[in-house]
């Protein structure tokens, strides 16, 4: 199942914090994950698209809480799951 993503441009963590969405924050490339869970980019290559969509490459893999996870991918702002 796939889920369009939302940039958010003004460095607000809170709004990054929702899922689907990715931004930057004082520098550094965040995503919220469809399942809500925070993930840091810097280990991964980030291509930013016309439009304002990006592409995250390798895939994401984000653990949480004991038995929570997502791994996927964010292809041209459109999420999409393993």
């Amino acid at each position: 199942m796939a889920m369009t993503g939302k940039r958010i441009d003004n460095d607000d963590v809170a709004l990054i914090n929702t899922s689907g969405a990715y931004g930057m924050l004082k520098g550094e490339w965040y995503a919220c994950t469809p399942n809500g869970l925070f993930a840091g980019l810097k280990n991964h290559t980030v291509t930013a698209h016309e439009g304002g969509t990006i592409t995250v490459s390798p895939s994401i893999l984000v653990r949480g809480r004991p038995e929570e996870s997502w791994h996927g991918f964010l292809e041209k702002g459109v999420w999409r799951e393993c």
